[in-house]
């Protein structure tokens, strides 16, 4: 390589100099011996690169962005409404009690929580990710619209133990595949437009469901089975619509030229050492791999906690609804907080990604979280009640953000290791939302939820600042230029093309 190219993008800056925030859509990243410039990008100057790969971050952004989000807003919208209905005449025309509405709520996650591992170890070895994902949702649509012919409490629990076991494609399987295109520069803010797109579901999901619920009774049909029948089906729609534009991974998808294919793979495994169809590790290995690595524990656990404070989204409209308002007024009331919180995470993650921070961003969410619990513990006035449930989304929910971005950026090799990590941390965490889907009794108070939520959320400090330590250990080993200290970090999940790298754990 010449020295015009060495000059272009070949890091040999410290760790310190790492840190420092780059221009998103501009090259910062390592060319070592075993990983330099494809063919196509040799004779390429410092501007031209530059003008290259910001074009390509654009082009990026334009097809997996909307695409991503507007499936997450249907996976969302599908999953959650199952809350709205209950503001009909679910729980009548079925002869359900509450404790087994809260089953049926929780049985979802059944069927969700297991079926996430095999998957995103399933799309490490597909080629077409996303008509994977796209199959998915069509066909998870086409379970929810279903849901409205179920007569007893028994159907009811069956097909949301289905639809959990689909839906279980989409969440894990779109974090893994969006860290497959983004640098550790990017990745932060399409995850806040993920998280952004779930509260849109949440927001415009209760203002959809407000007017469905007003066909009650057209053509003999409740409702809440209109709001099965016309979401399910939007959803099949746009699966098959949306399989026609998400492209693949970075080094076989169509949409970008030979040339914008080399820098888009190329960009990715210089940060990390690989990319995805760069790598032929075994898939049970990279799973015992993650399992072994004491990090991924910690995170899992952080999430767990996590989880299970962001269980509200569950049961917010019945939060709401505890104001004392109509069932129409409360489904408009869940709007504004889901507005906000979808501003607040493109904020957390703007700067995440522009201070190369995470932790005092989840330490700030947790005590925002920990005051909006205790408010609703301690008083009946609507106004306080309201202002906390205004807080609580983006403060129970941000740091979740931020824990996914730090799977993604920790665990990076091998990829097939770091697709297992995101499907454990989700699976495992998302156990969560089975029990504490029997907490929200007893308004308007909550004693039992909100006492729960706030210790998960203090325990949940403590987990991430025993993490951050880790972490900063390892990277004292790794500066230390010891061979055998690094070794150790070797043994517990980095790899020597990473050492190579001049990788550090960041953010913390």
């Amino acid at each position: 390589m010449g020295t015009t190219a060495e000059m272009d993008i070949t890091k040999t800056t410290s760790y310190a100099e790492d840190k420092k925030s780059v221009t998103e859509g501009h090259m910062v990243v390592c060319s070592p011996a075993g990983n330099r410039e494809p063919d196509s990008l040799r004779n390429l100057d410092e501007d031209e690169i530059k003008r290259l790969n910001k074009n390509l971050v654009r082009k990026i952004d334009s097809y997996i962005l909307p695409t991503i989000g507007i499936l997450y807003i249907l996976n969302y919208v599908d999953r959650q409404n199952l809350s709205a209905a209950k503001l009909g005449t679910l729980l009548e025309d079925l002869n359900m009690t509450t404790q087994q509405f809260a089953t049926a709520i929780s049985i979802l996650f059944v069927g969700y929580l297991p079926f996430q591992i095999p998957s995103n170890l399933i799309i490490t070895r597909i080629p077409r990710p996303g008509m994977y994902i796209c199959l998915a949702v069509t066909v998870w649509g086409a379970i929810s619209a279903a849901t409205s012919a179920v007569n007893t409490y028994g159907q009811l629990l069956a097909v949301r133990a289905i639809l959990g076991m689909v839906e279980a494609v989409f969440f894990p399987g779109a974090i893994y595949y969006l860290s497959a295109w983004y640098t550790k520069k990017e990745l932060g803010k399409r995850f806040a437009g993920l998280y952004i797109a779930q509260q849109v579901g949440n927001a415009f999901g209760g203002l959809f469901a407000a007017a469905i619920l007003t066909l009650d009774g057209k053509h003999g049909i409740a409702g809440w089975r209109w709001l099965f029948i016309i979401e399910g089906s939007a959803t099949v729609g746009v699966g098959i619509i949306c399989a026609c534009f998400m492209p693949e991974f970075p080094h076989n998808t169509r949409m970008l030229s030979q040339t914008e294919r080399d820098l888009a793979v190329w960009r990715v495994e210089s940060e990390a050492g690989a990319a995805e169809g760069t790598e032929n590790e075994s898939v049970l290995r990279s799973f015992a791999q993650a399992l072994s690595d004491p990090k991924l524990l910690l995170l899992i656990f952080c999430n767990l906690l996590s989880q299970g404070q962001g269980s509200i989204a569950n049961y917010f409209p019945t939060l709401v609804s505890s104001l004392g308002y109509s069932s129409t007024i409360t489904l408009l009331l869940t709007a504004p907080p889901y507005i906000l919180a979808g501003f607040v995470y493109y904020g957390i993650m703007f700067v995440s990604d522009r201070r190369n921070t995470a932790y005092p961003l989840i330490l700030g969410c947790i005590s925002i979280a920990i005051a909006m619990y205790i408010i609703p513990m301690a008083t009946e006035s609507t106004g306080a009640r309201y202002f906390s449930m205004m807080l609580l989304p983006f403060a129970s929910v941000g740091p979740q953000i931020l824990l996914y971005k730090t799977i993604n950026l920790h665990l990076a090799r091998p990829v097939t290791k770091r697709a297992a990590a995101s499907a454990l941390v989700n699976a495992i965490g998302g156990t969560s939302n089975i029990w504490t889907s029997y907490l929200y009794y007893a308004g308007p108070h909550y004693f039992a939820a909100f006492g729960t939520l706030t210790a998960c959320a203090l325990l949940f400090a403590v987990t991430i600042t025993i993490y951050r330590w880790l972490v900063l250990r390892e990277n004292r080993r790794l500066d230390s230029n010891d061979p055998t200290q690094i070794a150790k970090v070797i043994k517990k999940g980095v790899t020597p093309e990473m050492v190579d790298l001049n990788w550090r754990y960041e953010m913390y």
